[in-house]
């Protein structure tokens, strides 16, 4: 295979023609003068032929040398464009991010979140990706993802923003029509809807302070990986649902929905964000962390309670 080009010695070399002197570049690019003579003499050996006269008191370009001239400039040039424009965006949140996020609590909630961010990021463009499904952040490019999980010990970078509780819920009708259970095992002669897209999917587990853990795997009347399309079921009261709090707080409120079994709690969740595992982020990324942070620091399903 071809080697790369020595494009430091290129920038190097444009920099000692444009100044007509190996000092005066050295001084402007921040090396000793040996340190310059010893770039342009490796470049000059690669190439097979001097791209420089020099003397004790003059210097001058070859003919080689000035064919040679138009291109070391353009990849000076190219090569400080691109830093300065690496360091903007360093200085100035730019550029694009890539967002993964579960798909009921992204339009419950991310919607007037990021609208905000964007009105104070404009030159900051965001792809959302809203799915249930379990993405690898890593090895399908996401910058971010919004997770909602008994987070797992993983390699990735994660903060922990709140706590998402999982709810027994069902409607005052449906308590009527089929009694209120008090002890998981009850559920097993219950209606169920339930939701697929979490890690436990049909098996329902609780935890009681004083009589420990019950796991239950109920008959399902309805199976879904949306958890949105059991509210209608449960407003109806055609059976009970494990929900996220954020999904039925407000129906909680009303009396539209309660809790079945108060005092037996499924397993807590967290609602985390997570990025790759280097510590160094965009800055584009690091300023919507701080922006999510701080919209859902107080969520509605708490502080509505």
């Amino acid at each position: 295979m071809r080697r790369l080009p020595d494009f430091e010695a290129w920038a190097v070399f444009a920099k000692v023609a444009e100044l007509g002197s190996f000092s005066r570049a050295a001084d402007e690019l921040g090396l000793s003068k040996p340190t310059v003579s010893k770039v342009i003499g490796r470049l000059e050996a690669s190439l097979g032929f001097s791209l420089l006269n020099r003397t004790s008191r003059r210097l001058a370009l070859t003919e080689a040398g000035r064919a040679s001239l138009d291109r070391a400039v353009r990849i000076l040039s190219e090569g400080q464009a691109a830093e300065d424009e690496a360091l903007a965006q360093s200085t100035i949140p730019r550029g694009r991010v890539r967002i993964s996020a579960p798909l009921s609590f992204g339009i419950a909630y991310l919607g007037a979140a990021l609208t905000g961010f964007l009105a104070a990021y404009p030159e900051i463009t965001l792809d959302l990706a809203l799915s249930d499904r379990h993405v690898d952040v890593v090895a399908e490019g996401f910058d971010l993802a919004v997770r909602i999980a008994s987070l797992e010990d993983s390699s990735l970078l994660a903060r922990r923003l709140c706590t998402v509780r999982l709810l027994l819920v069902g409607a005052p009708a449906y308590f009527e029509r089929r009694g209120r259970p008090s002890h998981p095992g009850e559920l097993v002669s219950h209606e169920a809807m339930i939701y697929t897209g979490g890690a436990s999917r049909g098996v329902w587990r609780f935890t009681h302070p004083t009589f420990g853990e019950a796991a239950v795997e109920p008959a399902a009347r309805l199976l879904t990986d949306n958890a949105d399309m059991l509210i209608p079921g449960l407003l109806a009261g055609q059976g009970l649902a494990l929900q996220p709090e954020f999904l039925v707080w407000r129906e909680l409120r009303d009396g539209r929905l309660e809790v079945a079994m108060p005092d037996w709690a499924p397993p807590l969740l967290g609602l985390y964000l997570l990025t790759p595992p280097s510590p160094l982020r965009p800055l584009r990324v690091q300023v919507l962390v701080e922006h999510l942070a701080r919209s859902l620091a107080d969520p509605p399903w708490v502080s509505g309670r």
